[in-house]
């Protein structure tokens, strides 16, 4: 499932990686901070502009943002998971 995804990846020198097992937890964390972090940008950008105080609101949206995210990932994924399963032929050997 998710380990064949991170598997293909090239090794990098002198980095460790975590074991396969922790891939149900990474993914979610590393996809909520990167979504967090682009809509709430995008959001404070719209409703602020890039003023003189974008960064410290965007970081204070980012944040509260975030915190909401990665607990909402952990428990929607198995559900996300089973409608793309009904969804999409599973792929052949």
């Amino acid at each position: 499932m998710l380990t064949s995804e991170f598997s293909q990846a090239a090794p990098r020198r002198g980095l460790r990686k975590l074991p396969a097992r922790y891939a149900g937890i990474v993914m979610p964390f590393v996809l909520s901070i990167l979504m967090t972090a682009v809509v709430s940008a995008v959001s404070t950008a719209l409703n602020l502009g890039f003023s003189a105080g974008f960064a410290r609101h965007w970081a204070g949206a980012w944040g509260l943002s975030w915190l909401v995210a990665f607990p909402t990932l952990l428990v929607v994924l198995p559900l996300v998971r089973r409608i793309v399963g009904a969804l999409v032929e599973p792929p052949k050997p």
